[in-house]
């Protein structure tokens, strides 16, 4: 008895971790989407200002030019870093609950040939 009850919560389980995923992922490129557009504004806008600035001043804007790619760099990195995570933690999930199913189909045997 035990067991269609347990499978049926583990389907629930993955379908809302399924759902969570998605919505995750889809808030992710709406996200760098936002982000990529930002940086694209920022670096049209800053050659405009390097333009526009007074002589001497390309070293300050080549410091922001270089902040700008750090901080691009960072934000790749921590989208690798998040990925990866989500991977992992999927792959854990999976596990986690293959192992609860036939945790729960093992247990559940002995007791029905017990019965008989």
């Amino acid at each position: 008895m035990a067991q269609p009850a347990v499978e049926k919560a583990v389907a629930y389980s993955r379908s809302v971790y399924e759902i969570a995923t998605q919505t995750q992922e889809e808030l992710s490129k709406v996200v760098e989407g936002q982000f990529s557009e930002m940086n694209k504004n920022v670096a049209s806008a800053l050659d405009k200002a390097a333009k526009n600035a007074p002589a001497g001043s390309d070293v300050a804007v080549a410091a922001v030019k270089s902040a700008i790619a750090a901080a691009n760099s960072a934000y790749d990195s921590m989208t690798k870093a998040a990925k990866q995570v989500a991977e992992i933690a999927e792959a854990n999930v999976a596990a986690a609950t293959t192992a609860t199913v036939k945790a729960v189909g093992t247990n559940a045997a002995p007791k029905a040939k017990k019965a008989a």
